[in-house]
């Protein structure tokens, strides 16, 4: 799995400059949410920080969260959440046996996959690990979120487009390839995510967006048009991220 920006570097701020505690508890709240009742056992692939994950942790009484994530320094400061509950694993190849989980939970993974084929490996994997009758529950369609009607996206909509590997339809017809069939759907207000001018420019200067690569002329062109907008603080409205349940047949 790949990814633009060098998650090891991103670990220490990666809470603080992504909504933090608010952000978190929404989105497991939303994954608590499409789990079966008598869910026992939950892998959250993807931990990153464990922000999130410690949050399913104490959500839900009885539950047992197993977190993983490839990068080091995001698995550290995850193990520091969840001491002996943390492992170092690439998604696409997860060291569990088949059918050890009751749920897998994957948040803000699929739309870092470098092809359709590293998708289609996540989902697999998540597919193999999770017990009849589980459910894995993943976010979708996450760069759509981003797309609040603002200035803001008025300026960014001509920049050149890459093909969104987690878009719904595409993630739903993965699942079901790999015996999983949708359990449900729900969406979560990603706090503190609102976009300011400021901070857009920010992110586009440290490679964020990924058609745009800091000092490429075109990249400049964006700079300027979003230096020139007004309220250059005022964050926009915040995304609303899109959750869907998918559930093992058999």
């Amino acid at each position: 799995m790949t990814a633009v920006l060098d998650y090891d570097e991103e670990a220490e701020r990666y809470d603080a400059s992504r909504g933090g505690e608010p952000r978190a508890a929404a989105a497991a709240d939303a994954v608590l949410g499409l789990l079966p009742d008598g869910t026992r056992t939950l892998l959250d692939v993807a931990c990153g920080t464990g922000i999130v994950t410690r949050r399913l942790a104490t959500g839900r009484p009885g539950l047992s969260v197993t977190g993983v994530d490839l990068s080091p320094a995001m698995a550290r400061h995850a193990a520091a959440r969840l001491p002996g509950a943390v492992v170092r694993a690439d998604s696409r190849r997860l060291p569990f046996r088949g059918g050890r989980f009751d749920a897998v939970s994957s948040v803000w993974l699929l739309h870092l996959a470098a092809t359709p084929e590293d998708v289609a490996a996540v989902v697999a994997e998540c597919a193999r690990v999770l017990r009849p009758g589980g459910v894995y529950v993943t976010t979708v369609d996450k760069a759509a979120a981003h797309n609040v009607g603002s200035d803001i996206d008025a300026v960014m909509a001509a920049r050149p487009r890459v093909a969104a590997l987690d878009a719904a339809d595409a993630v739903e017809s993965c699942a079901r390839a790999h015996g999983l069939v949708p359990a449900g759907r729900t969406g979560f207000t990603g706090r503190g995510q609102g976009r300011s001018p400021r901070r857009t420019l920010a992110d586009l200067r440290r490679g964020w967006f990924v058609t745009l690569p800091p000092g490429d002329a075109l990249a400049d062109g964006f700079a300027a048009r979003l230096a020139a907008l007004p309220d250059q603080d005022r964050s926009r409205p915040e995304p609303v991220f899109s959750v869907r349940a998918f559930r093992r047949d058999g």
